[in-house]
């Protein structure tokens, strides 16, 4: 696309007052959904992050990776079963989301960060006991629920100028490794560091009245909005534990919460740099 150089002025000028705004704060990316697949979409989101961070913010990004780990399991010959959404993971399967999540993904976003020109690291919840976690159910095996986080790690990498990049494995005291729901370490993250703000990438462009119809999106929810839309049906299946984390983040202490679709490019600046937004934002009730 062909802008003169006015317009460019122009679109700077814009962004001013949300550059300012976000200028030095702490704000968490949970990144998932069909723009940790797409290439395209990856490339579009790695240079958003590399944009805001080279404007003073504070970018954490928290992944997740279970499409990869599925496809590494049946690489080696290992089924992979559900229980009410939720990977059963046994001892070899907890190796192998090590292996997929600390290894491979994570270390491929590092990499991906730094030749669009950012510094960053790559860490994972077991980096000084930054996710610890406790079974969740004996059913499941080494899935895990989060008993602690320590942000240290995270903070520490963030006074240096990199970008942490977060890999979600937890642990226990006795070295067990669990698999740990991305958007749950994501909203625990981002409420230990009280951040400006934690924006969510999925495949929806937010939350719909009606959930086949776009021009439907709530750009606004409250926390007591939230619960009304429940119980109304609203929000209903998959989006409940979602939306439960955005409003826990917001308990947790977190300014505000946003759920973006991650298909759209640049959806992140989008959100992040204009007045319009693009998905649904979680705050406090006034």
């Amino acid at each position: 696309m062909n802008i003169s150089n006015s317009e460019r002025a122009r679109i700077l000028v814009h962004a001013l007052p949300y550059i300012q705004e976000y200028n030095g704060k702490i704000v968490v990316i949970k990144y998932g959904g069909n723009a940790m697949i797409n290439e395209k979409l990856k490339d579009s989101v790695m240079r958003d992050i590399v944009l805001l961070s080279l404007i003073g913010v504070k970018v954490v990004l928290v992944h997740g990776g279970g499409p990869e780990i599925t496809e590494m399991l049946d690489k080696i010959g290992k089924e992979s079963q559900f229980v009410d959404g939720l990977r059963v993971t046994d001892k070899e399967t907890a190796e192998v989301v090590q292996m997929v999540l600390a290894g491979k993904i994570n270390k491929s976003l590092v990499n991906l960060i730094q030749l669009k020109g950012g510094k960053s690291i790559g860490l994972s919840g077991l980096d000084g006991h930054m996710i610890e976690a406790a079974k969740k159910d004996e059913r499941l095996g080494f899935v895990g629920d989060i008993t602690n986080v320590n942000v240290e790690p995270i903070l520490d990498v963030l006074e240096k100028g990199y970008i942490p990049v977060v890999s979600t494995v937890g642990c226990d005291g006795e070295g067990n490794v669990y698999n740990i729901n991305a958007d749950t370490a994501a909203a625990k993250i981002a409420g230990e560091l009280k951040a400006e703000s934690l924006i969510s990438l999925t495949d929806i462009s937010g939350i719909l009245y009606d959930k086949d119809d776009p021009s439907t999106l709530i750009p606004v929810i409250t926390l007591s909005d939230a619960e009304r839309l429940v119980e109304e049906g609203v929000i209903n299946g998959g989006m409940i534990p979602k939306v439960e984390c955005c409003t826990n983040a917001i308990k947790w202490g977190v300014t505000k919460v946003f759920i973006i679709d991650g298909r759209v490019p640049h959806s992140i600046l989008i959100e992040t740099l204009t007045d319009e937004g693009i998905g649904t934002m979680f705050k406090r009730d006034v």
